[in-house]
């Protein structure tokens, strides 16, 4: 870990760069990073683990910041103790305006896995240990310290800032992003918005890659549920309702769906041969080769997963529910299914699909409501928006390459493509190790320090480069 943190102390010359137009405010970066530090640990310090939720504490937080810097905030709640909080700085209105988003709510933890208080902060090794570290409190304080720099600044804007702290995006999004955008749209409302979703991939020491979210794959989850004739577990039986889940299961977990690019994927495996190294390369280059895919597909699911995953539906089995004594056999078995769709994907004909890989018409296949998001085109890439990510990212991150990405998870960025705002995810530089071993949703979550100030250097440059006059 010690070798990683001397290695990123490389890129923090870039990390603490002062925007180069010079119509924008200059920060002096080294100087910031005591605030930055003191907000992002006090926010994640804060236990908002979902359920129950309890955001309301961290939107308190929020709000006695924006009081004390005389920005306007107001709270929105359906539920008293799930808050979503909206703070604004007035721009002169020539344009439309810029939604910081992030959500304030985390995902449990089983405590004993961790070596360290996952709701302590704790700084170690050149990194901030702690739950949501990196999804989403990083975001939360990167926004929190644009709209505090835009104030203090007083840079002239041509668009309203908005700064949206939403709750539940990490369950029933209800009492967050729907209840703002069906009740409270107007408080919002946005030409563009930035939120999570992106990386920059550090590799040796540098930022090789700046991922930006511009589309994501779908929620659709099932519930496989099988009935059969309960009794003694002495007398083996033919409707067992186990034998028949426990086989539609490992033919779905074993299902290869089709795979199928689409205009961002393309773009993203296209750009990415282009700064990788020559085997890797060709593989992403053979993707489209009728000779080469199947096997190239094959070493995907087994070394890249998150890639494979984005090239199709995918299909994964993660809960199993049956019985309850080890000598009776169960009248009732069920498992549910994340589907993660392709943003294209015609769901019913999937679910037919479905239903013939089973091959068993025991077992019933029941769409789950909860957690369906609204499918909307991808962010578009010739925008202002998105123009000024790519600059950004070459101005931070010398020699990097921007690409495009399809988010195999789900954010609430669906809600608003789905009313036309322009949203694009983005994120902290990490190694692959930290995306994958110590990123968000697994046992231990971790941030590089310097990789948090890199991204309010990234996030203020990217909106003062569009909203500055």
């Amino acid at each position: 870990m010690m070798k990683v943190a001397r290695a990123t102390c490389a890129i923090l010359p870039l990390l603490f760069a002062t925007a180069a137009a010079a119509q924008v405010p200059a920060v002096n970066w080294e100087k910031q990073s005591v605030e930055i530090l003191r907000h992002h640990r006090s926010l994640v310090q804060i236990d908002t683990s979902n359920p129950p939720g309890n955001e309301t504490k961290a939107v308190e937080y929020l709000k006695k910041v924006f009081d004390a810097e005389g920005i306007p905030a107001k709270t929105f709640a359906l539920e008293a103790s799930r808050a979503n909080l909206v703070a604004r700085i007035k721009g002169n209105g020539s344009k439309r305006p810029i939604l910081l988003m992030a959500h304030t709510d985390v995902v449990g933890v089983q405590r004993e896995r961790w070596p360290l208080d996952p709701f302590g902060a704790v700084l170690k090794d050149g990194y901030i240990w702690g739950r949501r570290t990196a999804d989403d409190k990083d975001k939360l304080a990167a926004n929190l310290m644009v709209m505090l720099l835009a104030k203090r600044s007083g840079a002239v804007l041509n668009r309203d800032l908005i700064f949206l702290a939403e709750a539940g995006e990490e369950g029933d999004t209800g009492p967050g992003i729907e209840f703002m955008v069906n009740q409270h749209f107007g408080e919002i409302d946005a030409e563009y918005a930035l939120t999570e979703g992106g990386r920059a991939r550090l590799e040796n020491g540098r930022v090789a890659v700046v991922e930006v979210t511009t589309t994501e794959k779908v929620p659709r989850r099932v519930r496989l549920v099988v009935n059969g004739t309960s009794g003694h577990a002495s007398i083996p039986r033919i409707d067992n309702a186990l034998v028949h889940l426990s086989a539609a299961v490992a033919k779905l977990g074993t299902w290869q769906t089709p795979m199928r690019l689409n205009d961002t994927t393309r773009t993203y495996f296209e750009r990415l041969s282009t700064v990788s190294p020559p085997e890797k390369a060709a593989r992403y280059k053979g993707l489209t080769s009728p000779e080469r895919s199947a096997a190239i597909q094959q070493y995907l699911a087994e070394q890249e997963p998150q890639h494979y995953s984005m090239l199709r539906t995918s299909v994964v089995p993660t809960i199993l529910k049956a019985g309850f004594r080890m000598n009776v056999i169960p009248s009732e078995a069920e498992a549910t299914i994340d589907v993660r769709a392709l943003p294209d994907e015609d769901v019913a004909k999937f679910y037919e699909e479905m239903r013939r890989v089973i091959g068993d018409p025991a077992v019933r296949i029941e769409p789950l409501t909860a957690g369906v998001r609204p499918v909307a085109p991808p962010s578009r890439l010739d925008t202002e928006m998105y123009r000024a990510l790519e600059q950004v990212s070459k101005r931070l991150y010398p020699g990097s390459t921007t690409l495009p990405t399809m988010l195999t998870a789900a954010t609430d960025m669906a809600y608003l493509r789905a009313k036309g705002i322009q949203s694009y995810g983005i994120g902290p530089a990490a190694t692959d190790e930290d995306a994958i071993k110590y990123g968000m949703h697994s046992d231990v979550e971790r941030l590089l320090e310097s990789s948090l100030y890199g991204l309010v250097d990234f996030t203020w440059n990217a909106v003062s480069g569009v909203a500055v006059r």
